[in-house]
């Protein structure tokens, strides 16, 4: 046993750093350690018996946290979306695979397991993958949410069916007797847990955290999770209800956050554990040679939930965009669903073969998810609005614009140029890449359209020919560029505005047909120094010239600046950022007798030279003497080039 342990930690380790290295789910890092170290495998695991004990606890732990997080007020605000949607991407996806099951030739029992394991997505993998792109508040990923909460409720029925369907005796009227027992029974569970939970456990807890005892307060949500999982067990339900009913007991109290991180350690190796077990009990020979069969399942799979949920969401008004990016992200096979096929095998209700092929599609689908994920919006987008829907969409927007301006990209920048614009009575028409600013935006009754301003046909369709100016707000250098090239090809008479963050491509971009180039930092920088000068009480006529001056020059005033460390790591990044850097000249310098125009500087400037308390202008015939500081301005690696032929010559 011990041996078996530590053969299991060292290859989880290894598998879960590799995996979290090439940034897919850490359960196929479990699941693919129990396939090699499997009977069917390697064969190197001997006490399977005392490790499924062990994975049990893990699947009690699961759903111990997964009642932790369920939230009744949540589930209240969200009611719409969880109990429409949601609920109906379940009942469609299931009535689907059940009719498929049964056309297979299962029976009604096993339809319904395989049924309930497809129809579940994986929480932990989306919300993950979500969460690190920061797509949480998008109107796709509180879909895909919604539709994970109730499914998340739906794995509580079938736990508690399977252990009845699994009694062959058990037919008809019989049946239906046993479910109704089964619910009574949990009922009294519910109702006896949430009254221990409301009554009990707080003053419990409150002792507990009174003592200040990091082990007491682990051990007492330990034993709340394991009394509560054995409750269950001994009305002949399952252990995970108990645990998920306790948790959801809990979730409402203020020891939830401090429960979820004392349990966290135990429910992740306990899981991981679980999810080894889940592995070892897959044939993979068996997948091996069905191979073809088991890819088209899981190319079917994804497309009938996304379809589904796309059915879902459509017939409870959502958006089709975000309705079909939310199926794609919920395409896969969920951990629950490995956690219903555990208990069908561990009952006797799905033979070895079957669950070996399921637990086939369900790993490839998870390892697809988070690739499902980062693509979904772009998939969603291209299958909901293909180009000719989008250049009709632009075209239909701009076939009425004469003289008007058109604005690449409606952000900020771009929405606060339309303010000014709409004052002036002057027409414009937007285009804009992101989805759901394009439809709040068109709601209010923006002249807005979708579409990638980089490309020839929505440029003509957004009449770039009748158009008076182009202004491009968006910061993509290659699509600013590719956009410039368009319109010197298109209309080279017509002016272009080009809004930047800075000054970093202002040459190139003028270069490229820009007529003027707004570098946001230098402007600001311009503002503030406006302000400054005129409550110094220069006259405002003496500071607009020096404003327009600077723009004139293209900044040149404003370019260069002292680094210092909270630089130096942008400064690492891009070794063309140019910098001022001061350089003394000692007795043995190389430069020291020497003229300006003889210095062998290339790209590095001389701003100024400092001598003594005075600040000379480096003229070409200005000769350098000892004790002089001269302010360099250029690039990096330029930078030290000329310093070292300043001082040594060379």
């Amino acid at each position: 046993m011990y041996t078996d342990l530590l053969i299991l930690l060292f290859a989880a380790v290894l598998l879960v750093a590799t995996f979290r290295r090439l940034g897919l789910p850490v359960i196929l890092a479990y699941l693919i350690a129990g396939v090699l170290l499997g009977p069917h495998g390697l064969a190197v695991i001997t006490g399977q018996s005392i490790m499924q004990t062990i994975a049990e606890l893990g699947i009690v732990f699961l759903m111990f946290s997964l009642g932790l997080e369920f939230s009744l007020p949540k589930l209240l605000a969200m009611r719409r979306l969880v109990l429409g949607v949601g609920m109906l991407q379940v009942l469609l996806t299931s009535l689907i695979f059940f009719a498929i099951g049964w056309w297979w030739g299962l029976g009604l029992a096993q339809s319904l397991v395989v049924a309930g394991t497809l129809a579940l997505s994986s929480t932990a993998v989306v919300i993950k993958q979500l969460g690190e792109q920061k797509q949480l508040h998008t109107r796709r990923a509180q879909l895909g949410v919604s539709v994970l909460l109730f499914q998340d409720l739906a794995v509580v029925p079938l736990l508690v069916m399977i252990p009845i369907l699994a009694q062959p005796e058990v037919q008809g009227s019989a049946l239906a007797a046993e479910i109704a027992w089964a619910t009574l029974k949990g009922l009294f569970a519910l109702f006896t847990l949430l009254a221990v939970g409301k009554w009990l456990l707080p003053l419990l807890f409150h002792e507990v955290a009174r003592a200040r005892s990091d082990e007491l307060f682990v051990l007492s949500a330990l034993l709340v999770a394991l009394l509560a999982a054995y409750m269950t067990h001994s009305l002949g339900l399952s252990m995970a209800l108990g645990a998920f009913l306790a948790g959801m007991m809990l979730g409402e109290s203020h020891y939830r956050h401090q429960l979820e991180v004392d349990i966290k350690p135990f429910r992740d190796v306990l899981m991981g554990l679980f999810f080894i077990t889940i592995g070892m009990a897959m044939e993979w020979e068996l997948v091996a040679r069905a191979w073809w069969q088991v890819l088209i399942c899981v190319v079917l799979l994804v497309l009938c939930k996304s379809l589904l949920v796309l059915l879902a969401g459509r017939l409870m008004g959502e958006r089709k965009r975000d309705s079909m990016a939310a199926g794609i992200m919920l395409s896969q096979v969920g951990e629950f669903g490995f956690v219903l096929l555990a208990l069908a095998l561990h009952h006797g209700l799905l033979d070895q073969q079957l669950v070996s092929l399921l637990i086939g599609i369900g790993i490839i689908s998870i390892a697809m998810t988070p690739w499902l994920v980062t693509q979904a919006h772009s998939l969603a987008r291209s299958l909901t609005d293909p180009a000719l829907l989008t250049r009709s969409e632009v075209a239909q927007s701009g076939l009425s614009k004469n003289q008007h301006v058109i604005i690449a990209g409606f952000g900020r920048a771009g929405q606060t140029c339309a303010r000014f614009l709409k004052i002036e009575e002057i027409p414009f028409l937007a285009l804009d890449l992101d989805p759901e600013r394009v439809s709040e935006a068109k709601l209010a009754g923006e002249q807005v359209a979708f579409g990638d301003a980089s490309r020839r046909d929505i440029l003509l369709a957004a009449g770039l020919l009748r158009a008076r100016l182009v202004i491009i707000t968006f910061d993509d250098r290659k699509r600013v560029e590719a956009m410039l090239a368009l319109i010197r090809e298109l209309a080279g008479d017509l002016k272009v505005l080009v809004r930047t963050r800075d000054d970093s491509f202002l040459e190139q971009y003028k270069q490229a047909g820009a007529f003027e180039v707004i570098p946001e930092s230098q402007e600001g920088a311009l503002m503030l120094v406006s302000h400054l000068l005129l409550n110094c009480d220069i006259p405002i006529g003496r500071v607009i010239r020096r404003m327009e001056l600077e723009r004139s020059s293209q900044y040149r005033f404003l370019h260069g600046f002292y680094w210092g460390d909270q630089s130096a790591s942008n400064l690492e990044e891009d070794q063309l950022l140019e910098r001022l850097h001061p350089l003394l000249l000692h007795d043995q310098a190389w430069a020291v007798g020497r003229e300006v125009r003889e210095l062998p500087l290339d790209e590095v400037r001389i701003k100024e030279v400092q001598r003594g308390d005075q600040s000379l202008e480096p003229r070409p015939e200005l000769v350098l003497a000892a004790g002089d500081r001269l302010i360099l301005f250029g690039t990096v690696v330029a930078m030290e080039q000329a310093e070292q032929r300043l001082l040594e010559g060379r």
